[in-house]
């Protein structure tokens, strides 16, 4: 099952979902369509071990880390762990917690950020949002950040910063009196770090959790 799990991950690594075949399988492990059947029934049954195998690896990463005096502090360096993975394999955000029958290390995951509310005061319902808000933001923006570029950009023709600067031109064109708005943030928006986006997303997710428990 190891070497099944490694050839389906690189394959997803590769190409993403659509790469993934029992065929295409096969032969980067030498045998045949068949003999992937002894180890799973169907693609969903391939991607939902696929996926935990890589959260497995997160999660190791995440309990090598001794707890803080602070759990929101240890929240956001866990998110921050999950993130980097999503970014680097956008194909994880879409099967991420999505069969927990089969991902027993992305249960395990959920449980370790949910700990982490326990040392807060919050009821049950609190906990909840609070740990779905975190990996909402976390899986939302790292898919989208890992989305394939324009091809423009892949092909060489413009860079990223000379891309995003023809939006912003023509924002700086629109009517502030309609757009006041997108008149107030266009010079944030021209050549924005991602990153910097989703840690100030994060942070204000756990700043908000810190109001509400009153840490």
């Amino acid at each position: 099952m190891e070497s099944v799990l490694t050839e389906a991950v690189a394959l997803l690594d590769e190409a993403g979902a659509p790469a993934l075949t029992f065929r295409a399988l096969a032969q980067r492990l030498g045998g045949g369509v068949a003999s992937i059947y002894w180890y799973v029934e169907s693609k969903d049954e391939l991607l939902d071990r696929a996926t935990d195998h890589v959260v497995g690896t997160v999660l190791a990463d995440i309990e090598k880390a001794a707890p803080g005096d602070d759990p929101i502090d240890d929240l956001r360096a866990m998110a921050m762990t999950l993130f980097d993975a999503i970014v680097d394999r956008p194909w994880l955000g879409a099967y991420f917690m999505r069969n927990t029958d089969l991902q027993s290390n992305s249960l395990r995951l959920y449980e370790k950020l949910g700990r982490q509310t326990l040392r807060l005061k919050l009821d049950a319902r609190q906990r909840f949002h609070a740990v779905s808000a975190i990996v909402g933001v976390v899986v939302g923006s790292a898919v989208d950040m890992g989305q394939e570029p324009p091809q423009e950009i892949l092909d060489g023709a413009v860079d990223r910063e000379e891309y995003l600067g023809r939006f912003a031109s023509a924002w700086r064109e629109l009517d502030p009196a309609e757009y006041p708005f997108i008149h107030e943030i266009v010079d944030e928006f021209d050549g924005h770090d991602d990153v910097d986006q989703f840690r100030s997303a994060l942070d204000l997710t756990l700043a908000g959790l810190r109001l509400q428990a009153g840490a």
